[in-house]
């Protein structure tokens, strides 16, 4: 036990994982476990990982997200990732430091660049479904959920389409290892599908080097950006780590929301045709899904000691935000527990506030509207198979690695 431990309430101390994958398979039982440690107080002490608190009332996450001189957003993760990637960029930085970066990144997320983005997006999406349409099933993460993210980050970037087949296995291996494999096998592959995507954005990143243009990586690579070291050029390596925050983040949230909207809308038939009368509700239904599942459970670290929640935390406490908990904190929100498509207000924690705050919210929101407007378009009539039920992961990003469906087919 350690020291912090021992000076924690006895009734506060849980063997909570959130990376416990008995927590989403056979069942999904991610939210019932956290709204548990939610009633015990908005901050719980978890004996896992070497012991850390669990923040879960929407207050306190508030309080913790605006706070980054105390609660440092380094290290992010329980479990180290791969070695030698280093910090995430501009992720896992502090202001001031973390804001000249933030700055670089916003060309990225104009909102020109979201208005030409969004056609490509549409685009994008019907020739998936093209895919599988005619078939009557699909497996909707392989054929549609994880390759429309993967297709948009390319278009984001500039890349080439076809090269979204390297990223495929590579970031699912960086985020939770291979099925099978001991402990060290599994670092060792992390770290090989790291450097595979590094390797990527090596050859990226030199060709616009040597041959740039009006695309937005040359942008990136030609701009002289203000960090705390002056005006200057941003790194190869400083590059590569923000390409590699970006992909991550936005594949496997947009991944996870796609799915929990399938499963949400298959088991609720009433709403889902409430959305086919009414497309009009798409974009309130998109934010009450990203409240309703909030997949992300972003970590900090204690810069001094502090009290939270009633609780005292001491400088190099690690912890970690339930946002799923805060998302249905009873104090913020009407009837937490109910998927509602037409709530308001939403003011959900699903892209984090503060300093922090998602930078790429807007491009999430405009990837699911599409998506799900073109996917009822399309298939209105899908439905889960009993026989071969979704496969989740439980992690600090959950997930949908598998989610059969059936439908009717169309042209």
């Amino acid at each position: 036990m350690t020291t912090t431990e021992k000076a924690v309430p006895e009734d506060l101390v849980v063997d909570f994982d959130i990376y416990d994958q008995t927590l989403a398979q056979p069942v999904d039982n991610v939210q019932a476990r956290v709204a548990e440690l939610a009633a015990k107080g908005p901050v719980v002490y978890s004996t896992a990982h070497g012991g850390h608190w669990i923040v879960t009332h929407y207050k306190e996450i508030h309080e913790v997200f605006r706070d980054p001189e105390t609660f440092s957003s380094y290290p992010n993760n329980l479990v180290t990732g791969p070695g030698g990637m280093g910090k995430f960029i501009p992720i896992e930085l502090d202001p001031p430091e973390h804001t000249g970066y933030r700055l670089a990144m916003q060309p990225l997320f104009s909102p020109n660049r979201m208005k030409a983005l969004a056609d490509q997006i549409r685009l994008h999406t019907n020739e998936l479904i093209d895919g599988f349409a005619g078939k009557g099933e699909a497996e909707f993460i392989s054929e549609f959920a994880h390759e429309l993210p993967t297709r948009v980050f390319l278009a984001l970037m500039d890349w080439p389409l076809e090269d979204a087949a390297v990223f495929t296995e590579a970031t699912d291996t960086v985020l939770m290892g291979k099925p099978g494999l001991s402990e060290e096998e599994n670092q060792q592959a992390q770290v090989a599908a790291g450097f595979e995507m590094f390797g990527y954005f090596h050859k990226m990143v030199q060709e616009r080097r040597e041959n740039p243009g009006d695309d937005i990586t040359s942008t990136l690579i030609h701009t002289e950006v203000e960090l705390e070291d002056g005006k200057r050029l941003l790194t190869d390596e400083e590059l590569y780590r923000m390409f590699f925050l970006l992909l991550i983040a936005g594949l496997h949230t947009t991944q996870g929301a796609l799915a929990w909207s399938i499963i949400h809308l298959s088991k609720n038939p009433e709403q889902r045709q409430a959305l086919l009368d009414d497309d009009a509700l798409l974009p309130s239904t998109v934010e009450e899904i990203l409240r309703f599942e909030a997949p992300v459970t972003p970590g900090r670290c204690a810069t001094r000691d502090v009290e939270l929640g009633g609780v005292q935390i001491k400088k190099g406490d690690q912890l970690i935000l339930t946002l799923c908990s805060a998302n249905r904190d009873a104090e913020e929100f009407d009837n937490p527990g109910e998927l509602i498509l037409d709530r308001h207000p939403n003011r959900h924690l699903s892209f984090g506030a503060g300093p922090h705050r998602c930078l790429g919210s807007h491009l999430a929101r405009i990837e699911l509207t599409i998506a799900l407007e073109e996917l009822h378009r399309r298939i209105p009539d899908y439905s889960l198979i009993a026989e071969d039920p979704p496969v989740l992961h439980a992690s600090q990003v959950r997930g949908c690695m598998r989610l059969p469906i059936r439908f009717t087919p169309t042209a």
